[in-house]
């Protein structure tokens, strides 16, 4: 309104009585210029962030490049395509019943302590629609963690049926228990836990954690790649086969693109920028951020270097150690970044780079196989991050963030003269919780997939790369007579080109009705279950097929293969012992 017309109105409202007049002009200029500053509060405060959001979002990148690059250059295509279906089975999730569980009545009735939310559904009714942007781009994160871990060997459903199972309910009853007004976790709520509630400021526990937990869960259950701990017969190997990345300048480009969105992972959760002295904080985060990255990329790099020395005598430098100390460095500060003080990020950030190193080795020795090594990274320093929190929460930090400064970090206690540790026993029963959780909920999920057959690629699949199976990349090129260079490879596409015809031939006449007692999953039929971990090699399909009664071709065609099918299949089931198939 401007001021001639403030003036009209109010000479017209009280008439000529001075006083009268010069109140009602200057309240209704007050109240304008409120609106305004609340209007341009409210933009920056949105615009800050989704540009969080974004940079967040923009991790996705990073994992992807990471898992591009940690893989051979048979599964790439199919890594890219996981990481694609799972923001986009995030999103999914999360809009539909996801968001409402996490946050669902936090706002509308903060001084409640609930379980779960129960409103919000299909963002109904959700005023800041930037928060659910900010929102559903950590449980994005959160799912994305498992796509590297079950690299080469996981199928396309079960990727894309985990990555909604997460992100729509198993993900959004942690942060409501920790994140949300209502959580009973909640350093928010208006009664905390033990008058302090669990700090976890960006999501070490919360989004690290639970993604960190759900990997190893799948990974155990999934089993390791085809020839990482055991060879062709199954028998245990001396030493695990090393299964390199195809390109470390990918696994780079993805860590930096990962190091420059966590800016925005920890700085954006502090959700509004102008209120209070919030720009403090930020600052705050992202030096401690930063920090914690150099920390944990050198402390990984130089142990090892330490380690090799000792056991060879000679000095070597691991770039991929380098690159996940890194990692979880910045994941080891999550929890923390706002609440420690700059010396303690140093500190936290060594310790998550130690802490992934050991666990890495011990995950090898213990023979489950992560293809990019984000167990130790999520999950272990998750945790540490979790609980270096209730040791070194700076008082007054904790008080500028959180209001509170009752109770602070266990050793800032030592020195007030006490030995209050509630801060710290938040932080261990809201780590067991998560894994309590997380263990109790994906566990059945994994088996189940497991069992009924949608878990684990085909064991030829994984032999000639996913990309054959599901984006038909290297078998375009072999169809158009670009051989591979390698004879083993050659003859292994051989075998897996055959089980697609034969398993289109065996559905076709299961439909009219030619095999009605028939299915794809039969030995007898085969020899292989397409969902199980067996392998024919070469040399037991040649044994397989000289103890036949001579009356098998090589299928060199469609027709070929049509025409010997019966022969195919009575030299199956009399060369079983000849196929000698055991379990990989």
């Amino acid at each position: 309104m401007s001021g001639g017309n403030t003036y009209q109105t109010c000479l017209s409202s009280v008439g000529g009585d001075t006083n009268a007049l010069i109140e009602c002009i200057s309240s209704t200029l007050d109240a304008a210029m409120n609106a305004a500053t609340d209007n341009v509060t409210n933009s920056v405060n949105t615009f800050f962030l989704i540009f969080a959001a974004i940079l967040i979002f923009f991790m996705q990148t990073g994992f992807a490049m990471i898992c591009a690059g940690s893989v051979r250059i048979n599964n790439v295509q199919n890594t890219l395509l996981k990481n694609l279906l799972d923001a986009c089975g995030a999103s999914l999730g999360f809009y539909t019943v996801g968001y409402a569980f996490a946050f669902g009545g936090s706002f509308a009735n903060p001084s409640q302590t609930t379980f779960i939310g129960n409103t919000n559904f299909f963002l109904m009714d959700v005023e800041n629609q930037a928060f659910w942007l900010f929102q559903f781009a950590f449980a994005a994160t959160s799912a994305t963690i498992v796509a590297g871990t079950l690299a080469e060997r996981c199928q396309m459903t079960a990727y894309l049926c985990y990555s909604i199972a997460l992100s729509a309910f198993v993900y959004p009853v942690v942060v409501h228990s920790i994140w949300s007004n209502n959580g009973f976790l909640s350093a928010n709520n208006d009664d905390p836990l033990w008058g302090i509630g669990m700090v976890d400021f960006a999501g070490s526990c919360v989004v690290h954690t639970t993604g960190g937990m759900t990997a190893l869960i799948a990974t155990n259950i999934l089993g390791p790649r085809t020839g990482r701990f055991h060879d062709i017969r199954g028998n245990l190997l001396e030493k695990p086969t090393p299964m390199p990345g195809h390109s470390v300048a990918l696994q780079m480009l993805g860590t930096f693109i990962l190091w420059v969105g966590w800016y925005g992972f920890n700085t954006g959760s502090i959700v509004y920028l102008m209120k209070n002295d919030n720009y403090e904080v930020i600052s705050h985060v992202a030096i401690n951020t930063t920090l914690a990255a150099a920390a944990g990329t050198v402390t990984a790099l130089f142990i090892d270097s330490a380690i090799q020395e000792h056991n060879t005598g000679e000095v070597t430098f691991d770039l991929s150690y380098a690159m996940n100390g890194c990692l979880a460095g910045l994941v080891s500060i999550t929890a923390g970044c706002a609440v420690v003080q700059s010396w303690a990020a140093l500190l936290i950030g060594a310790i998550g780079g130690a802490l992934f190193l050991g666990c890495s080795k011990l995950l090898v020795k213990k023979r489950i196989d992560d293809a990019v090594d984000a167990v130790p990274v999520h999950l272990s320093s998750g945790i540490w991050g979790s609980l270096a929190v209730g040791f070194l929460a700076d008082p007054n930090w904790v008080f500028k963030v959180y209001g509170n400064s009752s109770h602070a970090g266990w050793f800032y206690s030592w020195a007030r003269g006490s030995a209050d540790a509630r801060l710290l026993a938040c932080q261990v029963v809201g780590v067991l919780f998560v894994i309590g959780w997380v263990t109790s909920t994906m566990t059945p999920f994994f088996w189940l997939l497991h069992y009924f057959g949608f878990l684990r690629s085909d064991s030829l699949e994984e032999v000639v790369g996913l990309d054959v199976g599901y984006t038909g990349g290297a078998l375009h090129k072999r169809l158009h007579g670009k051989e591979s260079e390698e004879e083993n490879y050659s003859a292994y596409l051989d075998e897996y080109v055959h089980r697609r015809k034969e398993r289109a031939y065996m559905k076709n006449s299961s439909a009219h009705g030619g095999l009605p007692a028939s299915s794809v999953h039969s030995i007898s039929l085969h020899g292989s279950s397409y969902h199980g971990r067996k392998v024919i090699t070469p040399a037991m399909k040649e044994a397989a097929l000289s103890n036949s009664s001579g009356s098998v071709k090589s299928p060199e065609s469609d027709q070929d293969w049509k025409d010997n099918e019966k022969a195919v299949m009575d030299s199956s089931r009399n060369s079983a012992q000849s196929l000698s198939l055991v379990k990989e």
